[in-house]
C-alpha cells in the first residue's frame, strides 16, 4: 500500500506541531473517548443484563474487563499491523469491527455470546483504532506533545459524560438490545477518524527521502530491544500493577449508588460528575507537564498522580451516602485525569518516536492480564462480602503500590547510562534532518563531532527528553 513507507515515521521528517496535526488530534480525541469511556459506560446496562440472564455482578463485570483486555492484550498485534500496513487502513478496519460487535451483541441470547461480541469483537475494533491514533499523534507533535496528549486524553471524560446518561436513556426507551444497536451505529465514527490519519511524507527533493525507504525494508515488525531499557521495564511493571485497580471504581460506583437505594438516573449521574472533572484535569495536567522545569521530571508527577488516585480510593471506601460518593467522584476525576494525561507522555519520553509503535504494544500486552482479572476479581469479592468498602480498599492499595514501584525504581535502580551509542544514532538523524531542511548541499554537511556536542548541550532533542537518572523512566 502506498502509505506504508510514509506511515513508518521517517527520521528525516520533522513533527509539524500543528497544521494537519490538529485534525489528527481531533481524531485521536474521538478514538480515546470511545476506547476508554465505552467499557465504563456499558456498566449502566449491567442491572438489566443481571435481571434477564439471572447472573451476578462478577459475570457482568467480565464485559467491561474483556473490552479492556482486548484493548490492552492485542497491543503487539496492532503494532505488527501498523508497521506492516500503516495506521489509516488498520483504523478503518477497526472501526468496522467495533461497530459490528455491538450490532451482533444486540441479538445475543446468552451472556457468553455477549462476551464474544460486545467484548472480544468490539474490543478488538477499539484496539485497532486506539493504538494507531496514539502513534500518529506522537509523529505529528513534538514540542507541544504533552499538551496534545492531555487534549486527546480529555476525550475519555467527555465521552463518559455523554455516553453514561445516553446509555441510561437508551436503556429506558429501547431496552439494552436497542441501546447496543444504536451504540454500534455510533462506533462507525471510528472509520471517519481513521480517514483523518494522513501519513507524514518525507521530503521529495532530498536524499533523506531515500534512506528511510531503504531502512523500511530492514525494520522489524515488533522491536523487542526496548526491554534492554531499564526505565521501560520499570514503567511496564508499575503500569501492570496500576491497572489492576485503576478501572475498578468507575465500573462499580454506579451499582454502589443503586444498592444504596438511589434512582438509576441519579446513580448514573455520578459518572457524569467524574467525567466532567476529568475533562478539565487532563488538559491542565498536560500543560503543566509541558513546562520547562516539569517535563524532565514527568515520571515523578506521574507517580504523584497514582498515589493521589490510590488515596482517593481508600477514602472513597468510607462513603456511606450519595454526598460521599459525589466527593469521591470529584477527587477521583482529578487524579484519574492526571494519570490519563501522563501515562503515554511518560512512555513516549522513554522510548522516543521510532520505537513507540512497538513499545506501546508490548506495554499494553503486559497490562492485559491485570486488566482482565481486575474488575471480575472485585466482583467476586463483592459477591462474597456484599460490601463495596473492600473493593475500593483493594483498588487503592494496588494503585498506590504501582506508584511506589515507579518512583522508587526510577530513583534507586536506574543509573546514568552511557549516552554514546544513542548519541551516534541521534547525530545521524540530526544530519538527515539538516539535509532535508537546508537549501544547499554544502550547508547540509554537518560535522558529526559538532552534532554530538550540540546534543550533549541541548536538554531536549525534537521534544524528547535526553536520558539521565531523573528522566530515564
Amino acid at each position: 500500500m502506498g502509505a506504508v513507507v510514509a506511515d513508518d515515521g521517517p527520521s528525516g521528517v520533522k513533527a509539524p506541531d500543528g497544521g494537519w496535526g490538529w485534525a489528527v488530534l481531533f481524531g485521536c480525541f474521538i478514538i480515546t473517548g470511545f476506547s476508554y469511556a465505552f467499557p465504563k459506560a456499558v456498566s449502566v446496562f449491567f442491572k438489566e443484563l443481571i435481571r434477564e440472564f439471572g447472573i451476578g455482578y462478577s459475570d457482568t463485570a467480565w464485559i467491561s474487563s474483556i473490552l479492556l483486555a482486548m484493548l490492552y492484550g492485542t497491543g503487539p498485534l496492532c503494532s505488527v499491523c501498523v508497521n506492516r500496513f500503516g495506521c489509516r487502513p488498520v483504523m478503518l478496519v477497526g472501526g468496522l469491527f467495533a461497530s459490528m460487535g455491538m450490532v451482533i451483541a444486540s441479538f445475543c441470547t446468552s451472556i457468553v455470546q455477549i462476551y464474544l461480541t460486545a467484548g472480544v469483537i468490539t474490543g478488538l475494533g477499539l484496539a485497532l483504532n486506539f493504538q494507531p491514533s496514539l502513534i500518529m499523534l506522537n509523529r505529528y507533535f513534538d514540542k507541544r506533545r504533552p499538551l496534545a496528549n492531555g487534549l486527546s486524553a480529555a476525550g475519555s471524560p467527555v465521552f463518559l459524560c455523554a455516553l453514561s446518561p445516553l446509555g441510561q436513556i437508551l436503556q429506558h426507551e429501547y431496552g439494552w438490545r436497542g441501546g447496543f444497536l444504536i451504540l454500534g451505529g455510533m462506533l462507525l465514527n471510528c472509520c471517519v477518524c481513521g480517514a483523518l490519519m494522513r501519513p507524514l511524507e518525507p521530503p521529495k527533493n532530498s536524499e533523506a527521502s531515500k534512506e528511510p525507504a531503504e531502512k523500511k525494508v530492514k525494520k522489524k515488525l515488533l522491536d523487542f530491544s526496548v526491554f534492554k531499557d531499564g526505565g521501560f521495564v520499570i514503567y511496564t511493571l508499575a503500569a501492570s500493577i496500576m491497572v489492576l485497580g485503576l478501572f475498578v471504581p468507575p465500573v462499580f460506583v454506579v451499582s454502589y449508588a443503586k444498592d444504596l437505594g438511589y434512582q438509576d438516573t441519579k446513580a448514573a449521574f455520578l459518572l457524569t460528575i467524574l467525567g466532567f472533572i476529568d475533562i478539565f484535569a487532563r488538559p491542565i495536567c498536560g500543560m503543566v507537564a509541558g513546562l520547562k522545569w516539569v517535563r524532565p521530571r514527568c515520571v515523578y508527577l506521574f507517580s504523584f498522580a497514582m498515589i493521589f488516585n490510590g488515596f482517593t480510593d481508600l477514602m472513597g471506601s468510607m462513603s456511606a451516602d450519595y454526598g460521599g460518593l459525589v466527593v469521591f467522584c470529584i477527587f477521583f476525576g482529578i487524579s484519574y485525569g492526571m494519570v490519563g494525561a501522563l501515562q503515554f507522555e511518560v512512555l513516549m519520553a522513554i522510548v522516543g518516536t521510532q520505537k513507540f509503535s512497538s513499545a506501546i504494544g508490548l506495554v499494553l500486552l503486559a497490562e492485559a492480564m491485570a486488566v482482565l482479572i481486575g474488575p471480575p476479581s472485585a466482583g467476586k469479592l463483592l459477591d462474597a462480602t456484599g460490601r463495596y468498602m473492600f473493593v475500593f480498599i483493594i483498588a487503592g492499595i494496588e494503585v498506590t503500590t504501582s506508584a511506589l514501584v515507579l518512583a522508587l525504581g526510577n530513583f534507586f535502580c536506574i543509573k546514568k547510562k552511557s549516552e554514546e551509542p544513542h548519541t551516534k544514532e541521534e547525530a545521524a538523524e540530526r544530519e538527515e534532518l539538516n539535509k532535508s531542511e537546508d537549501k544547499t548541499p554544502e550547508d547540509a554537511k554537518v560535522d558529526s563531532i559538532e552534532v554530538e556536542q550540540f546534543l550533549k548541550d541541548e536538554p531536549e532533542k525534537n521534544g524528547e527528553v535526553v536520558t539521565n537518572p531523573e528522566t530515564c523512566v
